[in-house]
């Protein structure tokens, strides 16, 4: 058992201690980061099918695509990865005093963490709107100018969908995000007990990993040529 100025923290009844627990928790977040990864495989591999098959239309596609913005958004990825790991080395630490460690450092690197989500979001609402604006989204209304015409509907289908899962992961960790800083705000973790801070770690990690991936396969296909 361990203990903070303010709660009592425990483990629950079915472990015999706080490390089991945390070994427990780690494993099934690992186990659940392992289907995700099935989940993302099989969108990967129709892109990788598609792409083969139709490389002109996907490189003619991608040119509808912001370099730019995709690129500010991986470099915004790649800050909030860095942030929830220093966040987690500071909950490891356990030490409530000083100005990079304790509460007021994972307060401090978990809201960094936090804007950059949003930051990323917002930059994915305008490109989304640039999208429909100019009618390439699939459907009755789709209109592509390039010379592949209607095909590159594959493209944008692919398109739509894998960075569409991928935003609605990013507000479910910016949801998580935010309960974990209310429980660090009521003093809920020490250097005893983080495990939920770590776990969340694991799951910003792997949606930053995926983005990674995202980025140059579907935006840098012209470049690339």
């Amino acid at each position: 058992m361990a203990h903070n100025s303010d709660v009592t923290i425990s483990h629950a009844h079915h472990f015999t201690d706080m490390e089991q627990q945390r070994e427990a928790s780690t494993l099934g977040m690992w186990a659940f980061l392992i289907t995700e990864v099935l989940f993302f495989g099989g969108l990967f591999l129709s892109y990788l099918v598609l792409r083969s098959r139709y490389p002109e239309v996907f490189a003619q596609a991608s040119q509808e695509l912001d370099v730019m913005l995709g690129g500010v958004n991986t470099v915004v990825l790649l800050a909030s990865s860095l942030t929830v790991a220093l966040a987690v080395h500071a909950a490891q630490e356990g030490k409530s005093e000083g100005p990079r460690s304790g509460k007021k450092a994972i307060l401090g690197y978990l809201s960094f963490t936090l804007v950059c989500g949003f930051i990323f979001l917002i930059i994915k609402t305008f490109e989304y709107a640039h999208k429909i604006e100019h009618h390439l989204v699939p459907g009755a209304n789709f209109h592509f100018a390039g010379s592949v015409g209607d095909q590159a509907q594959l493209y944008f289908s692919l398109y739509f969908m894998m960075t569409g899962i991928h935003a609605l992961h990013m507000i479910i960790g910016i949801g998580l995000l935010i309960w974990i800083m209310m429980r660090v705000q009521k003093n809920h973790f020490n250097a005893h007990y983080y495990s939920p801070i770590e776990i969340f770690g694991l799951y910003w990690h792997f949606v930053d990993i995926v983005w990674i991936f995202l980025y140059p396969l579907l935006y840098l296909i012209h470049v690339q040529k």
